[in-house]
């Protein structure tokens, strides 16, 4: 038995890494991607994280099937307010004996609202519904480093009554993050306004950021897709695969 539902995933700050920055300056990605989500959902029902050079974590190999939809919540156009922290290295091994500096562009107060597709009948899955449900967390799960504990509360937690997108021709609105397969601009209709911004005076806007999708396991590196983020409703879904519209909210999320 399958269930759609969410939460909204909150921090004080966040720290995505982006694998390709350099070691002075290290950079993050601004929205959540799927690895991180899983390890987040992994820390909540007690799953193992990384322990073996090679090796896939143990929530990665139960919970990777799991449909996840991603959308910013409290942004600016898709942007989350950023600090430069800087950090002070000291350890031998890695640095070499040196005082090594580093810095980090650290979201602030980044949180999302976060849609999974549950299949019940899966013990893991059925496992993390109830947890999710209830507020519980085997672990204190993080946005990306140990420092930036994350939470959520037990009462945003939402279920909905979904159906399968059927490919009719009409303009359509996607709540979350997707991934770009075609030219965008060219299948904008009108925008629809986001309720969880706090700007003032809102304008339609297009966001695009290459996030990871999921992990290379030969190479054991992101798999990287371009995604946009959007309050322009898009003529015909433009190609979009795995979308699933919400009846009480009346948009569509796409679940990856």
């Amino acid at each position: 038995m399958q269930k759609l539902i969410s939460i909204d995933l909150k921090a004080d700050f966040g720290f995505f890494r982006k694998p390709d920055a350099n070691n002075t300056v290290n950079l993050s990605y601004n929205i959540a991607h799927k690895p991180a989500i899983l390890g987040i959902l992994g820390a909540i029902i007690g799953l193992e994280g990384y322990k073996e050079k090679g090796k896939m974590p143990k929530y990665y190999d139960k919970l990777n099937q799991i449909g996840i939809g991603i959308a910013p919540l409290g942004h600016e156009n898709g942007n989350f307010q950023k600090t430069v922290i800087k950090y002070s290295n000291t350890v031998g091994y890695a640095n070499k004996g040196e005082t090594y500096l580093t810095e980090e562009a650290t979201l602030i107060n980044p949180s999302y609202r976060v849609y999974l597709l549950i299949d019940l009948e899966n013990e893991n899955e059925a496992k993390l519904y109830e947890y999710l449900q209830n507020g519980f967390s085997e672990f204190i799960p993080y946005f990306g480093k140990n420092e930036h504990f994350a939470w959520w509360e037990k009462e945003s937690f939402k279920e909905y009554e979904f159906q399968i997108y059927d490919e009719n021709n009409d303009d359509i609105f996607v709540k979350t993050v997707f991934i770009k397969e075609n030219i965008v601009k060219d299948s904008k209709a009108e925008p629809v306004f986001d309720v969880f911004s706090f700007m003032v005076e809102e304008k339609p806007y297009m966001y695009f950021e290459r996030l990871p999708k999921d992990f290379d396991q030969t190479l054991y590196q992101y798999n990287v897709e371009d995604y946009v983020l959007t309050t322009f409703r898009l003529k015909n879904s433009i190609g979009l695969s795995n979308l699933y519209f919400l009846k009480e909210d009346n948009c569509y999320v796409q679940l990856l």
